[in-house]
């Protein structure tokens, strides 16, 4: 484990709960640390309330024991605030935690607190938000991406190991791929949904497209967060995937120039390739047919392939400038909607970093079902793209 620390400069899940046995850290130690990051990061404005709770009461043989989380201020917790970034709720304590959270409680996380969001989760930039904008602590001139952009602010500047989030357009990949950190969106379903905003109206089609997700350090401590929230056996992928190159995604020509450059080496790790066009064009912002479409889409789309990869920006991204005159959908969902739609697991990680661009993202996306391969296969990625250490 070691020799991880020193490839990537951080430590994982699995190493963090290692020196929590070993006793060279204490969850207190921790909590001390967690609480020291946030203050000197106030100005990335990543939380709208601080929480630190060690919800492990001790018990450090607990999985996520001295493991900092946060939680996107979506999700309810009973006594704390959920506000989803919105003034009609800026005052609204819930009751009950969601059930994310009781499950996150006893696995024994220390919870950080409730990240910052752009209002209502309608919008890709967290520019907007009654609690001020988020920052992105990689690119200061540059959006978080949204709307987890605190989120993916808390993970990518070291205060969070990981980050559970929605994603009904691309609202966990997006911020990641914006703040070079991963961004898993499971196969609908596999996280619950229960207690997000509970007893708010809600709109049918959002309930329907919405994924609880997450934003961690790497594909493997999403695998093993994963893991643990849904009692899934996640390992290292070992038979080389059959991969779809999606031909017909939207991307700007300096994207795409750059994103291909960096795909000799992915595709290295392949079976084999093939290119493959995707629906994008009957991924639409409409719960009718939804279901009808996720269960026809492995047959149509993964019988000669295992995977697709594509990049998960369609263009650079946009300085805080450009995305205040674009408007609150600046960081285009062009390419990641469709596995909303559909339904299907897909996970952002950053590949490589361009000055003008900002971060490039490689984006797998995998069959209905399929969120173990997907895990898997971004695990062996990452260990020819180490990504970028917390805090760089």
């Amino acid at each position: 484990m070691r020799a991880k620390r020193e490839q990537t400069g951080f430590p994982t899940i699995r190493e963090r709960r290692r020196e929590i046995e070993a006793k060279a850290l204490s969850i207190e130690d921790v909590r001390r640390e967690v609480a020291g990051l946030i203050e000197a990061k106030q100005d990335l404005n990543a939380f709208i309330s601080v929480m630190l709770k060690d919800a492990s009461q001790g018990n450090e043989a607990l999985p996520l024991a001295g493991v900092p989380i946060g939680l996107k201020d979506f999700f309810d917790t009973a006594g704390v605030r959920t506000t989803a970034g919105s003034p009609q709720f800026a005052d609204r304590v819930p009751t009950e935690d969601a059930e994310v959270v009781r499950a996150l409680k006893s696995l024994g996380a220390l919870l950080v607190g409730k990240t910052n969001m752009h209002t209502l989760g309608m919008g890709t930039t967290s520019l907007e938000s009654h609690f001020g904008p988020v920052r992105n602590p990689r690119l200061r001139d540059r959006v978080a991406g949204g709307s987890s952009g605190g989120s993916a602010a808390a993970v990518a500047s070291g205060i969070c190991f990981a980050t559970i989030d929605t994603d009904a357009v691309g609202s966990a990949r997006l911020p990641a791929a914006c703040c070079a950190v991963t961004g898993f969106k499971p196969s609908h379903g596999r996280l619950s949904a229960d207690g997000i905003l509970k007893g708010e109206p809600a709109d049918a089609t959002i309930i329907a497209l919405n994924h609880t997700s997450m934003i961690a350090r790497s594909a493997e401590d999403a695998a093993l967060l994963f893991s643990l929230l849904t009692s899934t056996s996640v390992t290292a992928e070992t038979t080389p995937p059959r991969l779809g190159l999606v031909a017909n995604h939207a991307t700007t020509d300096p994207m795409k120039r750059k994103f291909e450059g960096s795909l000799p080496a992915v595709v290295k790790l392949a079976a084999s390739t093939t290119e493959v066009t995707v629906p994008f064009s009957e991924a639409r912002f409409d719960a009718t047919g939804v279901a009808a479409a996720r269960a026809a889409i492995n047959q149509r789309m993964f019988t000669a392939v295992d995977l697709l990869v594509l990049p998960t920006l369609a263009g650079p991204v946009p300085t805080i400038e450009d995305a205040r005159r674009a408007g609150a959908q600046a960081v285009s969902p062009a390419n990641t909607f469709f596995a909303n739609y559909f339904g299907l697991p897909a996970i952002s990680i950053p590949i490589e970093k361009d000055e003008e661009l900002g971060p490039i993202a490689l984006q797998i996306v995998g069959p209905v079902g399929g969120d173990a391969r997907v895990l898997g296969f971004a695990r062996q990625v990452q260990e020819r793209f180490p990504p970028p250490p917390p805090g760089s």
